[in-house]
């Protein structure tokens, strides 16, 4: 049996600023993709956080979708 899938998504888009994390245009936030785990999430985000290295404003991020979807796996 295949291991545990744990949800991934890895979204980015430019910020507003640099203080925070507001995105500058919702419309234009990318969906990189879902993944089973941390491991294929971090790929994907290094990935496109390097593509974008020469905007200070671009920001890719992992969210772990499998603690939304289930908030009692925290007490785990």
């Amino acid at each position: 049996m295949p291991d545990k899938q744990l949800l991934h998504l890895v979204i980015g888009g430019e910020l507003a600023n640099l203080g925070q994390v507001t995105f500058r245009d919702l419309d234009k936030v990318e969906l990189v993709g879902a993944y089973p785990n941390y491991g294929e999430a971090f790929i994907a985000w290094k990935a496109k956080a390097q593509a974008t290295v020469d905007n200070a404003l671009m920001r890719y991020f992992i969210i772990h979708a499998h603690k939304l979807l289930d908030p009692s796996e925290d007490a785990h």
